[in-house]
């Protein structure tokens, strides 16, 4: 059995990791991956002054399957206004045309 969904994927520092995952959690997703991240974007400088692309991963990419995009839209937002003023990040939203083995999300 296959079902639509939407994937949420917050990408930022990883001290915020997790507040984040609060956020996540609060929200109702009944759970979300993390992986380290590294790359460069339109802020060179972590909030912590090291350099953006170095040696050690100072990010964290989320991926977070949701039962519909308001959901995913929620948390984002939540994000949004409590941290991206301050630290860097980015977060979008794909549609996944079929959840595959999925036991419950």
């Amino acid at each position: 059995m296959t079902q639509k969904a939407s994937k949420l994927v917050i990408v930022t520092e990883k001290l915020l990791l997790k507040k984040i995952a609060k956020i996540i959690d609060e929200a109702g997703a009944t759970g979300y991956t993390v992986v380290d991240a590294g790359g460069k974007g339109s802020r060179n400088v972590r909030s912590s002054g090291q350099p953006s692309v170095g040696d050690t991963y100072s990010n964290v990419k989320f991926e977070v399957l949701t039962p519909n995009r308001d959901m995913a839209v929620k948390i984002a937002d939540e994000v949004a206004a409590q941290f991206f003023d301050d630290y860097s990040g980015i977060s979008y939203v794909c549609d996944v045309m079929e959840v595959l083995h999925a036991h419950s999300f």
